[in-house]
């Protein structure tokens, strides 16, 4: 009798320890602290960043080997978190969940595509990375110093991996077209003969505290400058020469990615990847239409303000020609846009309340990537680690760039644009580092575009030509629509795509030749700006109606911004909410 008690008992108690699931949020928290340090082991940067000094010797592990682990990783890490009901956790975590989904599933899907074949676009790749990590790191002890030598020496390891994914590329037919590479082929070059002593590499050695003996200093200046000569610029000389002698050999000329095997599926992919929406190219060409002929009479408004006399075409004429618009040196259009930097800083505090404390500088964009580089982009700076944002500006061809599209442009690489918005997401606090350090394309280029906007409040643009230029930009961002789908949709040639942004706008000449060719390079990326930005705008005008008078554009800012980068579905459910609860009080 005894032992059928103890039977029924214990069978009770299986029976109950069966239907015990485990707590979500404690399911989530697990996860995130898995992923995390998953994820930092993966990225020798960030490590190394964070004091790791045997990670700040190493670049990312690029080998097949390690590819195939991190997609196994990434596919394990997202059965597991789509076993967990976000409903179950509190609003924070919720958004955390999202942007976790969102990087995971799109992780697994692409990794099918193997990207790593074509891992380098017509300004920047693998081959810019070092220079450009080189600009952001600042040795604070011989140590760290030493550490950033022993990456150096490790450069020629880091492209051989990069380059075995090229010629895989090469074996499978999926390659970048031969009209991006005559650019790719400069910059190396640039890069494989610039003297040691100039390059961008030595460039962390030169920042050395004072408190670094002389002595000290003497030694690590020459061991960076070995390292350099010995291992550095023999690798971009091999690299130059395999970009030459076999990635040209049998160029590519078709310039859409719907040309190479498994080409369609892919766009398609890459389509929802950068917008966050479930959108077909069809769907996004046609948006890119409506908004062309849109900000077109927008832009006929402003010409007749203007009081010019003249076609369209001849205003463009004019815009591009007369040297009224044009800095006569790259000092004067660097000051031209600091100070439309301080004027833009002066105004912050009438649409935030939340201002981070980074701080950006306005500089040049280096001289070896200028002359394939585009008009303006923001570098992300790092407190911790004593680096400032960085509104870079191109001064290459000064005739290509004008002073009337000096004000959309800082405002969307400076503030309020991607500097405010990468530094309140640096400094968010109780969220995982994935969030602090993921950039979700539609999220932070629709606001950078959002900006360009706003910057009319902010009473930025001062003259009808700048309100041209910044319509200019607005055009260009629509025509990225157009182009891109035309382009690897729709098949369109060069010229095709050139003509959209010739014939309605006022980009100068070199800059449409170096955005297309990007837009060649980068399939889908250049979709996310104006996806993003039609969503933020439309969010205001929906909170300004439902609000009237009690709408604080502070806040609602504040509040946009206030979780970090996220997917463009959980942005808006998460402002729609605000709406509501802004409306009950």
């Amino acid at each position: 009798m005894l032992r059928l008690l103890v039977s029924i008992i214990a069978a009770s108690l299986l029976a109950g320890c069966a239907t015990v699931r485990p707590d979500p949020v404690a399911e989530f928290d697990a996860l995130v602290a898995d992923y995390e340090a998953w994820r930092l082991a993966q990225n020798p940067v960030a490590a190394g960043r964070q004091g790791d000094l045997e990670a700040a010797g190493r670049w990312p592990d690029g080998s097949f080997d390690a590819v195939a682990a991190r997609n196994e990783a990434n596919a394990a890490f997202l059965a597991r978190l789509e076993a967990i009901d976000p409903d179950a956790l509190d609003p924070r975590q919720q958004v955390s969940h999202a942007v976790l989904d969102y990087l995971l599933g799109s992780a697994v899907v692409l990794a099918a595509f193997e990207p790593e074949r074509i891992a380098f676009t017509n300004d920047s790749g693998f081959f810019s990375y070092p220079g450009s990590l080189a600009l952001s790191t600042r040795p604070r002890t011989v140590a760290e110093a030493e550490a950033w030598i022993r990456r150096i020496e490790r450069i020629p390891g880091y492209f051989e991996q990069q380059v075995a994914w090229l010629r895989r590329g090469l074996e499978t037919g999926v390659v970048q077209p031969a009209y991006i590479l005559p650019g790719v082929i400069t910059q190396v070059e640039t890069l494989a003969n610039t003297p040691a002593a100039e390059s961008m590499l030595f460039a962390p050695l030169e920042s050395l505290p004072a408190q670094v003996p002389a002595a000290e200093r003497a030694r690590l200046h020459a061991e960076a400058l070995a390292a350099i000569e010995q291992h550095a610029l023999p690798a971009y000389q091999a690299l130059l020469a395999f970009f030459r002698d076999e990635y040209l050999a049998a160029p590519r000329e078709t310039v859409g990615i719907s040309a190479v095997p498994g080409g369609r599926d892919y766009y398609r992919e890459l389509v929802r990847y950068h917008t966050t929406r479930d959108m077909t190219p069809e769907q996004v060409h046609e948006v890119g239409r409506a908004e062309v002929a849109r900000i077109r009479a927008e832009m006929e408004k402003v010409i007749a303000q203007t009081g010019f006399e003249g076609s369209f075409a001849e205003f463009l004429q004019f815009l591009r020609t007369d040297p009224q618009f044009y800095a006569r040196s790259e000092a004067e259009l660097l000051m031209h846009a600091a100070w439309i930097a301080k004027r833009a800083d002066d105004q912050m505090p009438r649409f935030f309340r939340n201002l981070p404390r980074l701080p950006y500088g306005v500089r040049p964009v280096p001289a070896s990537m200028a002359p394939n580089y585009t008009t303006g982009r923001y570098w992300p700076g790092d407190l911790e680690g004593g680096v400032a944002g960085g509104y870079m500006v191109n001064t290459y061809a000064l005739d290509q760039r004008p002073l009337y599209e000096l004000p959309a442009l800082t405002v969307h690489e400076g503030v309020p644009g991607h500097h405010h918005q990468f530094s309140v997401s640096q400094e968010l606090e109780g969220v995982p580092e994935f969030r602090r350090q993921s950039y979700i394309t539609a999220y932070g280029e629709g606001w950078g575009l959002y900006t360009e906007y706003l910057a009319i409040d902010m009473g930025l643009y001062t003259t009808p030509y700048e309100h041209f230029g910044r319509l200019t930009f607005e055009m260009w961002r629509a025509c990225r629509l157009v182009i891109d789908t035309g382009i690897h949709w729709y098949g369109w040639t060069v010229e095709q795509a050139e003509a959209c942004l010739l014939e309605n706008s006022a980009l100068a000449p070199h800059n449409v030749r170096t955005e297309v060719a990007r837009y060649i390079a980068w399939p889908g990326q250049a979709l996310a700006y104006k996806i993003g930005e039609l969503l933020i705008r439309r969010l205001r005008s929906e909170a300004e109606v439902a609000l009237g008078a009690d709408f604080d554009i502070r806040a609602f800012h504040d509040h946009l911004l206030g979780e970090g980068g996220m997917p463009l579905s959980a942005l808006e459910a998460r402002m729609q909410a605000w709406i509501e609860e802004q409306e009950k009080n």
